[in-house]
């Protein structure tokens, strides 16, 4: 079983800027397709561009290597329940495909992000607290 590259400390990072950018009043997350690549998720970043807490998230994403965003991306998956643990390596490989520089945009445009990257962390074996 593959573990994590990415630092749990930085997905407890994000977790905790996603929980506070999306209890904003102001945040409005339109429906969201399955897709990394679509232009939904870059215009919640053009409607936050000057929110303190976006511009945070967004800055930790910049911070972290293609692999690591992709294990991310492969979290949130996992999190939702697009699989399983067992199912990781393949969730990690769709990850890997659907990779493109729009990640950060994608990851904070998911309304409860938070929740499934706490939930896939816990399923690793890591805790925020």
């Amino acid at each position: 079983m593959q573990m994590l590259d990415v630092n749990p400390d930085t997905v407890c990072r994000l977790i905790a800027l996603a929980q506070v950018f999306h209890a904003q009043e102001a945040v409005v997350i339109p429906e969201q397709p399955t897709s990394p690549g679509a232009d939904w998720a870059m215009q919640v970043f053009a409607d936050h561009a000057d929110d303190e807490v976006c511009l945070e998230f967004k800055s930790s994403i910049d911070d972290l290597e293609p692999e690591q965003l992709q294990q991310v991306v492969a979290l949130l998956w996992l999190g939702r329940g697009d699989g399983t643990l067992e199912d990781w390596p393949e969730l990690l490989e769709q990850a890997q495909d659907d990779w493109n520089p729009s990640t950060a945009e994608y990851l904070i445009a998911h309304p409860f992000l938070a929740d499934p990257l706490r939930e896939a962390l816990a399923m690793q074996g890591y805790d925020c607290e």
